[in-house]
């Protein structure tokens, strides 16, 4: 499943950092933070993998 928006494969990466323990959980805000409470690591390599050419920052853009 890839991410439809820039800011959902940014959030996926900060997620994915602090779920293999790289960035501290507490620093997570916001939609990253329920990623990484909600999604697997490899949902999360999926989302943050997306390119990010031709997708809107925000999904609703």
């Amino acid at each position: 499943m890839p991410a439809k928006s820039a800011a959902q494969q940014k959030a996926a990466g900060a997620a994915l950092s602090a779920k293999r323990g790289d960035t501290p959980k507490s620093k997570l805000k916001g939609a990253s933070k329920q990623m990484a409470g909600s999604m697997t690591e490899k949902q999360l390599e999926e989302f943050a993998s997306t390119k990010r050419k031709g997708k809107p920052e925000h999904a609703g853009d």
